[in-house]
């Protein structure tokens, strides 16, 4: 299992995390990192909102950023014992989107190399994202996951492919009358 208390960035997230604070609000991709992951209480707190079940914790998630809408973008622990950088990205949208948008942080950079945030990504349903590449993601993406590199679609499609049951898991989860 992997610790709730610590709340650190892996190096190569941290690293892909600095370069879009940067560019936040200047390259059209609406996500926005912390600099750390949030607070296991705070975690609690909006998974419990989120899916109307004060008996729900959310310890199965790292949240690590948000977009404009409020949707959060978070590592789902549904490996066990595997590491933090070896488990699946999501996003949970404020109005109740729900996807895995890739299979481990290597998959997660070439998403962010390509130009997609997560909540492009969870909504892609296109057969072709038009990808804009991010020189300074890529070179990130390049360092820390290379034999992970492959085009944002093919990455996205994977992640679906593997996780075929995240949105039925959660939605078992709400509690709304």
């Amino acid at each position: 299992m992997i610790p709730n208390e610590d709340r650190q960035f892996p190096a190569p997230l941290a690293a892909a995390m600095a370069i879009r604070l940067d560019c936040v609000g200047a390259d059209g991709v609406d996500f926005e990192p912390f600099t750390a992951f949030l607070p296991a209480e705070e975690t609690t707190d909006w998974f419990q909102a989120w899916t109307g079940n004060s008996g729900s914790s959310g310890d199965e998630f790292r949240v690590f950023g948000e977009d404009g809408t409020g949707g959060y973008a978070a590592f789902w622990l549904a490996r066990p014992g595997r590491t933090l950088v070896e488990q699946p990205v999501v996003f949970l949208g404020s109005e109740g989107e729900l996807s895995v948008i890739a299979c481990d942080l290597g998959a997660f950079l070439w998403l962010l190399a390509d130009g997609f945030g997560p909540g492009e990504a969870a909504a892609w349903r296109e057969p072709d994202p038009v990808p804009r590449a991010h020189p300074e993601l890529t070179a990130v993406a390049q360092r820390f996951a290379p034999d992970r590199r492959a085009p944002a679609a093919a990455g996205m499609e994977r992640a679906a492919r593997e996780f075929p049951d995240f949105e039925a898991m959660i939605m078992g989860l709400c509690r709304y009358e």
